[in-house]
């Protein structure tokens, strides 16, 4: 995780640093065909006037792609998150070893902060209606009960250390992980990375790195306690 991590904060700052110096190369250019322009009667203002309703009509195509990115990411993160939330409520109403469930507990706090942190983020992106987001913000925050009344069902006849039993947890937690991991890496981190935010500023991807690090670091420190 951290060499990913690393790997993505230099590709965003040399493809910053590249991107950087073309458009300076292309303004000079741009300086210089202005330059040879001028020297026609006004035929270059009708260039410029269709080139301007080119941009706007590309900057609105732009924000739609993006809304829908957002939408995409929304959805299949509620998915990642609900099954997630619903395993570890299971987990822990199962779960017969105290010192196991304290663990499970400090987990699931910061679990639950953090994830309803970026979905929320990634809900008012997408710029959904009242309706639906009340309806991901309830399963949300249903999910990890009814795992626990589940694990609640099933604490006298679940055993935690059966073959059936950690086959079966292990392959959805590892279902869950490869896809809560590869939203994290791809849909968020990549790209509000790669974006023309990030991208115009390299002290802000620098900052926003070392908060990516400083999370990831203080997770890793959870889990192991946990």
């Amino acid at each position: 995780m951290l060499s990913t991590l690393v790997t993505l904060m230099v590709d965003s700052v040399a493809t910053s640093i590249y991107t950087r110096d073309r458009e300076a190369g292309n303004d000079f250019v741009e300086v210089g065909g202005a330059d040879l322009e001028s020297n026609g009667e006004g035929g270059g203002s009708h260039f410029h006037h269709g080139q301007g309703y080119g941009m706007k009509v590309s900057a609105a195509g732009d924000d739609g792609q993006q809304r829908m990115r957002y939408k995409v990411i929304a959805l299949v993160l509620e998915l990642g998150i609900v099954l997630h939330s619903a395993l570890i409520g299971l987990s822990l109403e199962a779960s017969n070893n105290t010192c196991t469930i304290k663990g499970l507990v400090a987990a699931l706090c910061f679990h639950q902060m953090f994830e309803g942190m970026g979905l929320g983020g990634c809900i008012l992106q997408a710029d959904y209606n009242f309706a639906k987001r009340m309806i991901m913000a309830f399963f949300f925050a249903t999910t990890t009960p009814f795992g626990i009344l589940v694990g609640l069902g099933l604490s006298k006849t679940y055993k935690e250390n059966s073959p059936t039993a950690l086959i079966i947890s292990g392959l959805l937690n590892a279902s869950t992980a490869w896809l809560l991991i590869y939203m994290a890496l791809v849909d968020l981190l990549a790209g509000d990375f790669m974006g023309p935010k990030m991208q115009g500023s390299i002290s802000l991807q620098l900052k926003s790195f070392v908060v990516v690090l400083l999370g990831a670091g203080g997770m890793s420190l959870m889990a192991k306690w946990a």
